[in-house]
């Protein structure tokens, strides 16, 4: 969409090997860039201009003998049910290798032994109940007792990650939409993502006007959502301008709409990211990103309140988030081609 000088470049291609990226591997590295896309007077919010290189690494908290536990971050994933075990441990364990301290899993009691047992370094609630295992005059009870153990956490937490391998039970997610309102009364950041985005899609008041939310969207999840706020179909000649609509139209909330490339936008501004990452798909990696922009979304929120850089910290989330999760895939392409598994790509989340 738009064009890029040589110094522009270099310093994207700089970006990309803080992230994690090794110009010896990918041979695509001359066509990866990140860009800020400008849409007119008014459209704010950050430039290339501002040095992503430079916020990146003051949003990233140093290591170091003075730091103590849960300092970097503590993330709590809310998923998982009786069929779907993976996503939420792809989520909790991608927020670990991105540099978290915690990360917790807040799951149905059939998914806890489970999750349990893919990693000891998860702390997992088996706190969330399903229809079939809860009669209906115990239902309000329950629900209030599933409230009260989350909100014993929940003001420890940096963020929330709401969806993966959540389900569709109704019980469970009218349990989810509770939680989801105490993490914005607590003020907690919100990542949703899987089917977190069909509990927002049929009930957008749980997100709308919250600028601490972020959505990330598949191509099919995006259709929906532009159906529901906009009452159109998706309009891809027009992509930025809609997009850019459709935060708005939620009231601010960022909208991280996966794809080729991927297009961020908060309803000031449109974000794109086309690192080169990989030509193999398999399920998941949607999993990895909403883990990693949790704790990218935790940090850039943590220095802001220290004073340091300003720009909405759900974009800066989003960015890293995006740029890491693409490289990594990139670098695990290289090594396992086409029997590449998301487990291969968080393994290549920490190396440069």
């Amino acid at each position: 969409m738009v064009g890029y000088s040589a110094a522009v470049i270099r310093r994207q291609q700089f970006l990309i090997r803080c992230l994690g990226g090794n110009n010896s591997v990918n041979k695509n590295l001359h066509n990866s860039s990140l860009r800020m896309i400008p849409l007119g007077s008014g459209a704010g919010g950050l430039t290339l201009e501002s040095d992503v290189i430079n916020i990146l690494r003051s949003i990233t908290p140093s290591l170091g003998p003075a730091r103590h536990k849960g300092q970097a971050g503590k993330i709590a994933v809310v998923g998982g049910c009786r069929e779907y075990t993976g996503a939420p441990y792809f989520s909790a364990i991608s927020a670990l290798k991105i540099g978290a301290d915690l990360s917790h899993v807040f799951c149905t009691k059939d998914a806890a032994p489970v999750i349990k047992g893919y990693s000891p370094e998860l702390i997992v609630h088996p706190i969330l109940e399903e229809s079939d295992s809860v009669r209906d005059e115990f239902k309000r009870s329950t629900l209030a007792k599933v409230i009260a153990e989350i909100d014993k956490w929940m003001e420890r937490f940096d963020c929330l990650v709401v969806g993966p391998g959540l389900g569709r039970d109704p019980f469970l997610l009218d349990c989810v939409s509770e939680i989801m309102k105490h993490a914005r009364e607590s003020k907690v950041p919100i990542v949703v993502d899987g089917d977190g985005l069909f509990l927002v899609t049929n009930c957008l008041d749980l997100v709308r006007d919250y600028h601490l939310a972020v959505l990330t969207p598949n191509i099919n999840e995006y259709k929906r959502l532009v159906q529901k706020v906009l009452n159109c179909e998706v309009n891809d000649q027009e992509g930025t301008q809609q997009l850019l609509s459709l935060a708005k139209g939620l009231g601010g909330v960022t909208i991280l709409r996966k794809g080729e490339s991927d297009y961020i936008s908060n309803g000031e501004e449109v974000s794109a990211v086309n690192i080169f990452g990989s030509p193999r798909r398999c399920g998941g990696q949607g999993d990895i990103l909403s883990g990693s922009v949790a704790v990218f979304l935790s940090w850039a929120r943590q220095c802001a309140a220290e004073g340091g850089w300003s720009p909405s910290p759900t974009i800066l989330g989003c960015i890293s988030g995006s740029a890491i999760l693409r490289k990594a895939a990139s670098l695990a392409f290289v090594n396992k081609r086409r029997s590449t598994l998301t487990s291969d790509i968080i393994e290549c989340l920490g190396q440069r």
